[in-house]
């Protein structure tokens, strides 16, 4: 009995074993160290290899952080920049000013924007008071700022604001968009009383947590010893600041001059003194000044520091400002053979299309492609020119193709009867493919309302019913974003002449280099772009090694300005008085204009509507300059991109600009002015993305029309054209309809427009007949690049 059904029971537990079974299947220690002797000789190196590596980069960082921090703090470092930020209307910051600069200083006096120095502290420090209501100007000051100081009132808990007000919150997600530096919460009119002084503090840390960054702490602020604590903690803090600030020198100026040059009316050379931050400043380099635009550089004067620790009196610091700063240490003026030049647009050869006379092998190759091309014969609808015979999907369903007998409408053409037709429809319209350029109707705009007119010569009521025209148009945009009605005073023909039908819209090929418009023989455009950005980058860290052309990180210098204009020059000198003005330091191709792509989200704050092209300024880091930015989606599988009219609240799209090339990463707000009088207010905020001037951006429309008479897989539709000529133009393009049919046109029907459409199945009588066109688009040229120029 049993066999293979033989009952197996489970083994014996090894207590139950004899001592030498139990160690059969151990190894004696002899054999044992003789076999692990190499793997463990080998284990132990590796061991020892990767302990090593380990040791080694500790002892790199813990060098990097050593050199940080005697760059940030030591002697040679350039004052920190402290910024007081009221976050509500309520606080008083002259006062808690006056404090700071009593104890940094003797005296407690001080130019605007001047560090003082404190051999107390052994600190050098300069003092920024945020003006509550000027939001450019808080802007500005939060850009070069290595601390943010907010300061908050613990009476106004019993107010509506609650510590912070509407401003303050709208400027504090500015600085999240910009990149917070190091930041601390100044806490003032606290209780007296020690345990109502505590509690006090308790409610306001605990209200203001959330907003602030987890490391950011509190402080109060009201007596000498309390601003004393602050201080030293401060001196001892290590300063965390944005990314992009520290890929650029920059320099915040302290003293700003204006010298008239004679040679060239206009224009004068304009003197900024300060410290050079972040890093080392070439005179080869071109620079920007926030807001006046690109220049070169005529020389840099090293000068005395007016600022320094080494004085023993701190009285005789501010004395001794002007005798110092006239001190001209070393002077370095450009290499022309290696300064960067001031090339903003490229200048488009005339002649570079030139047709050039074939030779004899090109011209046989010609002949023997004309007749591959002869044979290769396609049946073509009625009026059909060669351009449009790229629309024709080649495999077509077959309910539809075997549906009908079309010969009445089909003709065998070759390419000389093909070429005769074509020109004679184009002469007919006097069009040149879709590049036609029409003075009935603007192609700018494929909505029925007109454009914006001129708002030099508009009236308040009139100024009113073009802002409301602009709100409906958003809102119909929401709702039916791609739909259009095709006009009646202008044959479809015409007005939509440069649009074309896509199968597909992800799949479909569409070249990047047609039909390209005049402002891109203006532009730059790169063969690798990261490739390039890596080369500019090891360019600008070799140029920093060069100590003969560079000027470190640290030292206060004046540079001297070439070829501003004087009126730019006027305008900083009133600036100054508000806001500080910056200037930073660019790299190689960063003058020239090219196609910038932003990743862009309309700031929760602004309500109207933003249209595509209308002018923006973009504050990109330190950069500022006017935009006219088209607005597109982001499809990670396609290469195409849709246009979008309205940049709409919520989600991110792409806004495509000619302006000066910026290598990312590098943050942006994109400021709207609707008139001079008017602040300017923050509408978007995002990111530098890309340069890629072959990034291909559709505009779709849809033309729609209405089932008139259903038979089985043939209707008659109406009202998307108004003339039968219309109809035979777009007969190439594939029709759909909202309820999932495809189809094609077969034929128009009378003369006001109607059309027989043949469909893949029954089209319903409440269902709607569409027709996809698309046309590629490009952002507009702005009429001057920077705000403070004139057009």
């Amino acid at each position: 009995m049993g066999g293979a059904r033989a009952q197996v029971n489970k083994a014996h537990k090894t207590r139950f074993a004899s001592k030498s079974s139990r160690n059969v299947h151990k190894v004696s220690s002899k054999d044992k160290s003789r076999i692990a002797k190499p793997d463990r000789n080998l284990t132990k190196g590796a061991r020892a290899a990767r302990l090593q590596r380990n040791k080694m980069m500790r002892e790199q960082k813990r060098d990097a952080l050593l050199k940080e921090k005697r760059a940030s703090s030591g002697s040679n470092s350039p004052p920190r920049v402290i910024v007081l930020f009221g976050l509500s209307r309520s606080v008083d910051l002259s006062a808690l000013e006056q404090d700071l600069l009593k104890l940094l200083s003797a005296d407690g006096t001080g130019v605007v924007y001047q560090a003082v120095a404190s051999s107390e502290y052994k600190l050098r420090a300069t003092v920024l008071k945020a003006p509550h209501g000027d939001l450019l100007a808080c802007m500005e000051m939060a850009k070069v700022a290595d601390l943010i100081a907010f300061v908050t009132s613990a009476s106004s808990s019993n107010e509506e604001d609650c510590y912070i007000d509407a401003f303050g919150s709208h400027c504090l997600s500015i600085f999240r968009a910009l990149g917070l530096p190091s930041t601390a919460v100044l806490i003032r009119d606290l209780p007296s009383e020690l345990n109502k002084k505590n509690d006090s503090k308790k409610v306001c840390t605990s209200s203001l947590s959330s907003e602030f960054p987890e490391d950011c702490k509190f402080y109060p602020a009201d007596t000498k010893d309390d601003l004393h604590k602050f201080l030293w903690l401060f001196k001892e803090q290590r300063f965390s600041v944005p990314h992009w600030r520290n890929q650029r020198p920059y320099l915040m100026a302290q003293k700003v001059d204006v010298v008239a040059d004679n040679s060239i009316s206009g224009k004068c050379t304009l003197l900024l003194s300060g410290y050079i931050r972040a890093r080392s400043m070439s005179v080869n380099q071109l620079v920007h000044i926030t807001g006046a635009g690109d220049f070169q550089l005529s020389k840099i004067e090293l000068l005395k520091d007016p600022c320094s620790l080494n004085v023993r009196k701190e009285g005789d610091l501010m004395e001794s400002d002007d005798m110092n700063e006239a001190q001209v240490i070393s002077c370095l003026t450009p290499d022309p053979m290696k300064q960067e030049p001031l090339l903003v647009e490229n200048v488009p050869d005339p002649l570079a299309g030139e047709q050039t006379w074939p030779t004899e092998a090109e011209m046989a190759e010609a002949e023997r492609n004309q007749e591959e091309r002869k044979l290769k014969r396609k049946t073509l609808p009625k009026g059909t020119s060669e351009y449009q015979a790229a629309w024709i999907v080649e495999d077509s369903d077959a309910d539809v193709s075997g549906s009908e007998n079309e010969e009445d409408d089909g003709m065998v053409l070759d390419e000389g009867e093909n070429a005769f037709n074509s020109q004679g429809r184009m002469d007919e319209f006097e069009l040149d493919d879709d590049q036609a350029s029409l003075a009935l109707v603007s192609d700018e705009e494929t909505e029925t309302h007109s454009m914006m007119m001129d708002g030099e010569n508009l009236t308040r009521e009139q100024m009113e019913e073009e802002i409301r025209k602009i709100k409906e148009a958003h809102a119909e945009d929401e709702e039916f974003p791609d739909e259009v009605d095709t006009p009646l005073d202008v044959p479809a023909r015409k007005r939509f002449a440069k649009y074309r039908g896509l199968k597909s819209f992800r799949t479909s090929s569409w070249d990047p280099k047609e039909s390209l418009p005049q402002e891109y023989a203006r532009i730059f455009a790169f063969d690798n772009f990261n490739r390039t950005q890596k080369h500019v980058l090891s360019r600008a860290r070799e140029m920093e090694q060069n100590i003969d052309e560079c000027i470190p990180a640290g030292s206060y210098a004046r540079l001297h300005i070439r070829e501003v204009p004087i009126g730019v020059a006027n305008k900083l000198n009133r600036v100054t008085t508000t806001m500080p003005v910056t200037l930073c330091g660019l790299m190689q191709h960063e003058s020239k204009i090219s196609v910038l792509h932003f990743s862009l989200k309309k700031h929760d704050s602004y309500t109207a509507p933003i249209k595509a092209k209308e002018e923006m300024i973009f504050n990109l880091g330190f950069r500022q300059f006017v935009a006219r930015p088209i607005f597109s989606s982001d499809s990670f599988n396609a290469d195409k991109q849709k246009m979008e009219r309205f940049l709409h609240p919520g989600r991110f799209s792409v806004a495509s600009v000619y302006a000066p090339i910026s290598f990312p990463p590098l943050p942006l707000i994109a400021l709207k002015i609707k008139d001079d009088a008017t602040p300017a207010t923050v509408a978007a905020i995002g990111s530098l993305r890309s340069i890629d001037p072959d990034r291909v951006i559709l505009k779709k429309i849809i033309l729609t029309g209405y089932p008139q008479r259903v038979s089985k897989q043939k209707a008659t539709v109406r009202y998307m054209f108004h003339n039968p000529e219309d109809v035979r133009w777009f007969k190439p393009v594939e029709v759909w309809s909202k309820c999932g049919r495809r189809g094609r046109i077969k034929e128009p029907v009378g003369t006001h427009g109607a059309m027989k459409c043949i469909l893949n199945g029954v089209l319903q009588q409440h269902d709607t007949l569409c027709m996809s066109l698309f046309k590629r688009t490009y952002p507009r040229w702005p009429e001057k690049w920077f705000p403070m120029t004139d057009a």
